[in-house]
């Protein structure tokens, strides 16, 4: 690949660092990506919690994106934080227009407990993004919500991938296993293979912006033209070290490290 690979996310901000888009870009960077940005929503947190959300209009979230492509398409995006449905229908027009790899976050609750996504954008999502997702990338929590089911065991797990790439029609899924217990383990499927990922669990609370960060890295990885399966080892690496090293910054849930991982 000629030049600098570059990544784009679409998500919301964090004015402590932690999450959203300043957390990918800090991310991408470490990665040896050149980070892009569209903001979709401006929020007043921190580590104890979300206070405020402003929803930036989809006319300008449009003329933001319009600004990226125009200049310079990047060779993968993600998206985090998308509040509304009317936000969705502007970037998929962007997706299915440069078709590059897409690796799409669903961030419907925040590491605090925060609900950051309306009830009527869960079905937009499952039509129109996820379809169209490189990769998904949802916690336990949000694969119950967008499979609407009860996830308690692996076998359980194994039933909502499949739902998300069989059903649904994303390229390939995976589903972070932090929240069950036991080790660490998160499951990759692709439409015809399994992958699992297991690490030690650590004993922290400082966890804030690991689904930002985890799928920043995953795009980053596409960025450079690798494949899912190398994507997600780099990930699950990266992610665990970031946990183990996190900085201890904030009052409550604090941020991971972006810094620390020095692997290829």
């Amino acid at each position: 690949m000629a030049g600098l690979p570059i990544g784009l996310t679409v998500a919301g901000t964090d004015p402590t660092g932690g999450a959203g888009v300043f957390a990918d870009l800090k991310t991408m960077h470490s990665r040896g990506v050149y980070g892009m940005a569209a903001v979709t929503s401006l929020t007043a947190q921190n580590t104890l919690g979300v206070q405020d959300v402003y929803n930036v209009p989809a006319d300008f979230i449009d003329k933001e994106l319009n600004s990226i492509f125009s200049d310079e398409v990047p060779h993968a995006m993600k998206t985090g934080m998308i509040a509304e449905a009317d936000m969705m229908t502007v970037i998929a027009e962007y997706v299915r227009k440069y078709n590059i790899p897409y690796v799409m976050d669903p961030v419907m609750i925040a590491t605090s407990g925060d609900r950051l996504m309306t009830d009527n954008s869960v079905s937009t999502l499952i039509e129109t993004l996820i379809p169209m997702a490189h990769i998904v990338t949802p916690n336990l929590h949000e694969a119950e919500s967008i499979a609407n089911m009860k996830i308690e065991t692996e076998d359980d797990i194994h039933k909502a991938l499949k739902i998300f790439v069989d059903d649904m029609g994303a390229d390939s899924v995976i589903i972070k296993g932090g929240h069950l217990e036991g080790d660490a383990t998160d499951y990759l499927y692709d439409g015809s293979t399994i992958s699992t990922l297991s690490a030690k669990r650590i004993d922290t609370d400082q966890t804030h912006g690991t689904g930002c960060t985890f799928s920043a890295v995953l795009t980053a990885e596409l960025a450079k033209g690798r494949t899912a399966e190398e994507a997600f080892k780099t990930g699950k690496a990266y992610i665990t070290n970031a946990i183990q090293n996190s900085p201890g910054i904030g009052k409550g849930s604090g941020p991971v490290n972006h810094f620390s991982y020095k692997g290829d």
